[in-house]
């Protein structure tokens, strides 16, 4: 059966403006004319526009529903639910800002920043950035590429549904870090000797390696060892060995990269650990923090 635009209006309940506005963009292409010019519509598209205004009462945008044709409704819907999940997620931030603000008797310049930037990045903003700063610290090292898109997932936490002050600083503050040019060079320069070598160790007798060193240096810890102590000397350098020969490097490459080792790195993982709400820090950071510090100490 066929209807005119008219009576598609009074059949939908939509007024003819907004049929015809549909029909103009490609939302409802017409079917046919009469001899008189009038557009003609079949039963499909009463059900389609049915649909079309189900979609848009749930905040569809039209570019999407007039995809449609060459997309499954499944997909465009599970779109659309990532879409409103990450408005949520924004809404969220925006809601714990302004209630930590009206909490204090004065807003402060850094109430004002916070709101700024949680304006500025919406999820998918943030994707791009976590995706620039990847390839810009990976270069053009397969294995530092794969390091870090093994990472990827965890650089940028969700915040909780309701973030305190200090949870939204630091993802605030992780954002910043991601954005830093000088923060990416100095990744990128950062124990480049070892991830020239990389691609060539045996992954299991490296992490083998790793775990002995860290479980050394921690023992070291536990036993009261300072590590600018006497008593850390014979230690470290069994370390320093160890790690030498199981990266096969020379000492001084090691000592090195610890030296030059860019403390904003590890500053962006305790960030990561209080947006998540996580201990700091964790048994490795504690081992490689002790390892730096004997180095520098004896053998530096």
């Amino acid at each position: 059966m066929s209807y005119t635009i008219g009576q598609l209006a009074r059949l939908s309940g939509l007024p003819v403006k907004t049929i015809r506005f549909y029909s103009d963009i490609g939302v409802l292409p017409e079917r046919g004319r009469t001899r008189s010019g009038y557009r003609l519509y079949g039963d499909e598209d009463r059900g389609r526009l049915e649909l079309v205004r189900a979609l848009r009462e749930i905040g569809v945008d039209l570019a999407t529903i007039r995809s449609l044709g060459d997309r499954d409704l499944g997909e465009v819907l599970s779109l659309h639910l990532r879409t409103v999940e990450a408005q949520i997620r924004s809404l969220q931030r925006t809601r714990a800002v302004l209630r930590a603000t009206l909490e204090r008797d004065e807003v402060s310049d850094d109430d004002l920043r916070r709101l700024n930037a949680l304006g500025r990045l919406s999820a998918a903003e943030t994707a791009a950035l976590v995706n620039e700063f990847v390839d810009e610290v990976s270069g053009e090292n397969p294995a530092r590429q794969k390091w870090l898109a093994g990472l990827r997932p965890a650089m940028v936490p969700d915040l909780p549904d309701d973030p305190g002050t200090e949870q939204l600083d630091a993802w605030l503050e992780l954002t910043e870090l991601l954005s830093d040019d000088g923060f990416r060079a100095s990744l990128r320069e950062m124990g480049g000797e070892f991830w020239e070598k990389a691609g060539e160790l045996d992954p299991t007798t490296w992490h083998e390696a790793n775990t002995l060193i860290v479980e050394r240096a921690l023992a070291a810890v536990r036993d009261g060892v300072a590590p600018e102590s006497e008593a850390a000397a014979p230690v470290v350098a069994g370390i320093l060995a160890l790690m030498a020969d199981a990266q096969g490097r020379t000492p001084e490459s090691v000592v090195r990269d610890y030296a030059e080792h860019d403390p904003r790195a590890e500053r962006y993982w305790e960030l990561v650990a209080v947006v998540n709400g996580t201990p700091w820090p964790p048994e490795s950071v504690i081992a490689h923090d002790w390892i730096a510090a004997a180095l520098a100490r004896h053998l530096g």
